[in-house]
């Protein structure tokens, strides 16, 4: 159970990925950890950020590059290790005792198999939002919708880089401060 109701931890990762199924002795590995603290009294969005993060198991494709615009220079200038960025969650912004959210199960579940196959410990405590399927009910919604779609039904902008974690852990932060404040 989350112990502090203040804050909303955001996420939204990037991760290695490929046209197809994956290369021989490749997996996904995050590569950038979009994040981002959504007050939940005001509905201020705060302590936006993106993380690169660098790929331990795999490399960044073209493909890759041309869907996130992460390329293999930057993660490999800007890059730290996959257990360093959890660390950064844990301690700047308290992941393991606040409540987080994603749009959909891919990153949390992104996190959960990363963290068991690299023997790291998850960055998160229990309580998951998924907004991807909170806003579909809310909207009564016969089925999910992507986050630009959701952005454009609440006539919300979409900010900044789709597919870049930083870009949409802020715009899935807007949706789920609509449907937290209606």
């Amino acid at each position: 159970m989350a112990k502090l109701l203040d804050k909303i931890v955001v996420v939204d990762v990037e991760a290695t990925c490929w046209e197809g199924a994956n290369p021989p002795g490749m997996e996904n590995d995050i590569i950038e950890i979009g994040m981002c603290l959504l007050n939940v009294q005001t509905g201020e969005i705060t302590d936006n950020r993106g993380i690169i993060v660098l790929p331990e198991r795999s490399e960044v494709s073209p493909f890759c590059t041309k869907l996130t615009t992460i390329t293999p220079e930057m993660v490999a200038r800007e890059g730290i290790p996959f257990k360093e960025a959890c660390n950064i969650l844990k301690q700047q912004y308290l992941s393991q005792s606040r409540v987080w959210a994603s749009y959909g199960a891919y990153d949390q579940k992104q996190f959960q198999r990363q963290c068991s196959a690299m023997g790291i410990g998850y960055p998160f405590g229990p309580s998951h939002i998924n907004v991807k399927t909170l806003f579909a009910l809310t909207h009564k919604l016969s089925h999910e919708t992507g986050m630009a779609g959701a952005l454009e039904r609440l006539q919300l902008p979409l900010e900044g880089t789709h597919h870049r974690g930083v870009d949409d852990a802020l715009n899935i932060a807007k949706i789920l401060r609509e449907l937290l404040n209606p």
